[in-house]
């Protein structure tokens, strides 16, 4: 499903992505490995191939609002910008909130999305 928007609710353990149409609603979660070892920078790495993975999910949404905790979303933010260039500039906005509800995340991304098209001088699906 190829969809204009998506939000992503973030955590160090998991991501949880909603794409979401005038008509449609897909959810996927990516989840994050731990690697118990005792190699050096061993949690680096760990958190470089779950962020990785998330950006891979969001390889074909154009728009994308990140949420989460705010070390969460500022590391993402870090790793996106550094190492996945093209996804961080379809990264419309970072928001700090706690851990909403699915429906809770919808409207709030339908809310973001619908000012920040209109900014845009898009029309937006609603």
């Amino acid at each position: 499903m190829t969809t204009l928007h998506a939000v992503v609710w973030l955590d160090h353990q998991s991501a949880q992505v909603l794409r979401f149409d005038a008509e449609h609603l897909q959810a996927h979660k990516v989840k994050a490995h731990t690697h118990h070892t005792a190699q050096h920078a061993s949690q680096v790495r760990t958190e470089h191939e779950y962020f990785a993975a998330l950006c891979r999910e969001l390889d074909d949404i154009e728009e994308i609002l990140v949420v989460g905790p705010h070390t969460g979303i500022t590391d993402f933010e870090h790793y996106a910008r550094k190492h996945q260039p093209e996804t961080a500039r379809r990264i419309a906005a970072w928001r700090v909130v706690d851990h909403p509800s699915e429906k809770q995340l919808v409207a709030l991304a339908r809310e973001f999305f619908l000012g920040f098209d209109r900014m845009a001088g898009r029309p937006t699906p609603t």
